[in-house]
């Protein structure tokens, strides 16, 4: 009996009876899944559906076979069906004897075997259920007496949370698809040194796709080769008259000199003691172009080579008694026609009729490296030798949706990360002594490596990575997600994790009530909290959590019905929740993977809840204030460096200045940086011990009878910072006050003028594309600036308007586009998106 969720109709029937000789046979069930509340609901479904259901019988002297039609809810002779085996269905089978015989069940699968057993003493019944867990496609078993096979049965399971036609084979096609371009990618990349040995034939489904995928790059070489085939002189005697001969070699001349009977006395002949002579015959030499090398001999060679496969192919494909169930595509019989027919009108060319055929091996540096000839060689190889994949992801029964959709799911992420961020490394094809290998499975990790093509940035995404020694237990999720960014030391984790798995939020249900439709198991939603919590890392003697998010992919394509689900408006909330996830369905993850890579790790840190680097960012949002002092003259840089202190006069000090946690030294080029080697600029800083109101004449390090009043500020000692901070024509006239953060990451001077939040978000943003943000200010010297004029990345100029609340972005004095000020703290992903494709755009 099929299980199904409470509150919803329980309906079981015969499905099938099949009626022989020899036996009686009833399969029982229900002929719908759990996404249909009733068999009505289903029917509906089915009558407007041209899906149908594939149902094999044979065996001894056959009398009916009666399965199931749900649009008429009755049995029916055998006919065109809609589908009534499901994955994850359980079906009663009985079998009886008519004649009284012992009966045995037979199926591939052990576990059905072991499923099916008589029943009583004899033997005359088979009794049993059979389950399809996460397995689709078909299913034969065989029923047999102690002689002989006396039924046989194939029966269709399809998916029940998937389109078995568009889904469930989609599936299929882009997981294979995406393999192959991983490979030929690598092929590309170490072609010659992918495989050291010849690996055996590829098998004909393999030839086809590869001969396709290249065929157009092989017949272009080809075309080449003929307008710029490679050509050899050869050198030929001929036996002639004297007269004739015109040009002597070695040969020629040894011949003449051993023969002196050839020779007679002519006039205007060779002067020989006074005396003319000439011969009578000798060997003339004539060179001629040929195009006959072993070189074109071998390219002709290639030509046959795949001719004759396409002829095998095409053989193969027509044959009745072959492997194919179905007739032969006529589409891919013409497509396979004319790739033959194109390779045998090469063939009949005057060209290659003059080259004779292959009869030794070759080895030849006009293979490797002439153009053409390099690039025919290269595709036949890889044609014919195949690409040799070998390992999981190859051996795994196609039948395993649950597998097969957790595969997909990574490869697809791959996938739409590769359309916009630049592949860098993969390690899912890997190169090993017999060929290529697929290392994807769910006992190994594997990962790819992207870049973002503005910023620079690291994207990795990895497939079952462990998460490595944790305090409590190990946790191993499908897929992580990586992002890094820029000027943080950690990149910044978020969790996809499979689940074939849906809660159709049946009718009655309490998921129904709750949620109202369907969406991930409140189960699956609650492994994510656990992902999240648990995946720690110390920091600084504690643990903090590293994961950002974590998130259920499933199979469901509804997408815009599901936004109004509780567990996708939880994303934003908490960031924990569920995304559908199908071939026909990915326009949510795309979005929010692209969400997640232009966020900025101000963005990502203000919405995470203590995950790892929140207390630098709490640290860095304080504020620390820092005082930029400009240094007059070089004895008192030295003076300040040497005793570890600072002095400026209290008539300069503005209001805020005694909440200053630093002291840095501006050096300026005229006083200080021309007459040493000190870099012009702002390189060394030290924090503030203590300060001190003191007459000038006081400071015993630097002599003066002044009277005026001054601050000395004493410090911990001078710290160099990464980078000295360049004035890029600007400068300091007394001193400013900056950020300790912005000290830190500052390269120019004028971006220690940033004051406001705006300007603060614009230039982080900004600093993400491009470490040279050049900054205008309204006045050379810093102490007398009040605004920023513009920001400039490039060509683009970017320029804030606070009275019209305005961020203007031009290039050659044309304005290209405007946004609301607001965006840089309501939209920054957006904003940010946007400038990342002017930047392409140049």
């Amino acid at each position: 009996m099929v299980l199904r969720p409470s509150g919803s109709e329980n309906f079981v029937t015969e499905l099938v009876v099949i009626e022989t000789s020899e036996l009686t046979l009833y399969i029982k069930g229900s002929p719908y899944h759990e996404r249909y509340e009733s068999l009505r609901q289903y029917r509906q479904k089915a009558e407007g559906s041209h899906e149908r259901m594939t149902f094999k019988c044979s065996g001894i002297r056959l009398e009916s076979i009666d399965i199931f039609d749900v649009r008429e809810g009755r049995l029916v002779p055998k006919n065109e069906h809609p589908p009534i085996f499901f994955e994850n269905g359980v079906y009663e089978l009985i079998v009886e004897s008519k004649k009284n015989r012992k009966l045995i069940f037979d199926h591939e699968y052990q576990g059905l075997r072991k499923a099916v057993r008589p029943v009583g003493k004899n033997g005359h019944i088979l009794s049993g259920n059979l389950t399809f867990t996460n397995e689709v496609g078909f299913s034969t078993f065989t029923i047999k007496d102690e002689y002989q096979t006396l039924l046989e049965v194939t029966m269709e399971i399809f998916p029940s949370k998937l389109d078995y036609k568009e889904d469930y084979q989609k599936l299929l096609e882009e997981v294979n698809e995406e393999i192959y371009n991983l490979a030929y990618h690598f092929l590309r990349k170490t072609f010659l040194g992918a495989s050291p040995k010849m690996a055996s034939d590829p098998s004909l489904t393999e030839f086809y796709r590869l001969l396709k995928g290249y065929f157009s790059q092989f017949f272009q070489a080809i075309e080449r080769i003929v307008r710029q085939p490679h050509h050899q002189l050869i050198t030929e005697y001929r036996y002639v008259r004297g007269d004739q001969i015109k040009k002597l070699d070695a040969f020629a001349r040894r011949h003449i000199q051993k023969k002196v009977a050839l020779f007679e006395e002519v006039p205007h002949g060779i002067d020989v003691n006074h005396r003319e002579f000439l011969p009578r015959k000798g060997w003339t030499v004539k060179k001629d172009l040929s195009f006959d090398t072993l070189e074109n001999r071998f390219v002709k060679w290639m030509i046959c080579r795949l001719i004759d496969k396409t002829v095998d192919l095409y053989k193969k494909i027509t044959d009745k008694k072959g492997p194919y169930e179905k007739k032969p595509d006529h589409q891919l019989l013409a497509m396979v026609s004319g790739m033959r027919m194109q390779l045998e009108n090469q063939l009949r060319k005057p060209f290659w009729r003059d080259i004779g055929k292959l009869d030794r091996t070759i080895m030849s540096l006009v293979l490797q490296m002439k153009p053409g000839y390099r690039e025919a060689y290269k595709i036949f190889l890889i044609i014919s030798r195949g690409l040799a994949l070998h390992g999981q992801l190859f051996k795994m029964s196609v039948k395993d949706v649950a597998t097969l959709y957790e595969y997909w799911t990574y490869l697809k992420m791959g996938q739409i990360l590769s359309k916009k961020y630049r592949s860098v490394d993969q390690d899912i094809v890997k190169v090993r002594r017999d060929g290529l290998y697929v290392d994807l499975d769910q006992s190994k990790s594997a990962k790819r490596i992207f870049k973002h093509p503005v910023t620079g940035e690291t994207i990795t995404l990895e497939f079952q990575a462990g998460a490595g020694k944790l305090p409590t237990v190990p946790q191993k999720p499908d897929i992580m997600l990586r992002v890094e960014k820029k000027g943080q030391p950690f990149h910044y984790s978020y969790i996809f994790d499979a689940k074939y798995r849906i809660d159709f939020a049946a009718p009655g249900t309490n998921y129904r009530d709750h949620y109202h439709s369907p969406g991930p198991l409140e189960e699956d939603i609650n492994t994510m909290h656990r992902y999240k919590d648990a995946l720690v890392v110390r920091e600084g003697g504690s643990y903090v959590r590293h994961a950002f998010g974590a998130y259920i992919l499933f199979p469901w394509n509804d997408e815009l019905g599901y936004r109004s689900h509780q567990f996708y408006k939880s994303i934003d909330e908490v960031g924990v929740g569920g995304l559908p996830f199908l071939p026909n369905a990915t326009t949510l993850v795309e979005k929010f993977v692209e969400q997640i890579i232009d966020k900025s790790a101000e963005e990502i840190q203000k919405e995470g809840i203590l995950p790892q680097g929140t207390m630098d960012y709490w640290r860095s949002s304080l504020q620390e204030k820092v005082i930029v002092g400009n240094v007059n003259g070089l004895d008192n840089y030295k003076a300040h460096w040497r005793y570890r202190f600072y002095h400026i006069p209290v008539s300069q000090l503005r209001r805020g200045w005694q909440e200053a946690k630093y002291v840095a030294l501006y050096a300026g080029k005229e006083k200080i940086s021309s007459k040493s080697d000190v870099p012009n600029g702002i390189t060394f800083y030290g924090r503030i011990i203590d300060f001190n109101i003191v007459k000038r004449s006081e400071i015993r390090e630097l002599p003066s009878k002044k009277q005026e009043t001054y601050v000395r500020f004493n410090v911990d000692g001078w710290h160099r910072l990464d980078h000295t901070i360049v004035p890029v024509g600007y400068g300091i006239r007394a001193y400013i006050t900056t950020t300790f953060d912005m000290l830190k990451t500052a390269k120019d001077l004028p971006e220690l003028f940033i004051k406001s939040e705006e300007e603060l978000a614009l230039w982080r943003m900004l600093r993400r594309l491009n470490q040279r943000v050049s900054i205008d200010l309204d006045n050379r010297s810093l102490d007398s600036a009040k605004r920023i004029k513009t920001y400039r990345i490039k060509t683009l100029i970017f320029t804030v308007k606070e009275d019209e609340h305005l961020l203007t972005i031009s290039r050659y004095g044309q304005e290209l586009k405007s946004f609301e000020l607001g965006w840089l703290k309501t939209k920054p992903s957006t904003l940010f998106h946007e400038i990342c494709d002017l930047l392409l755009d140049e």
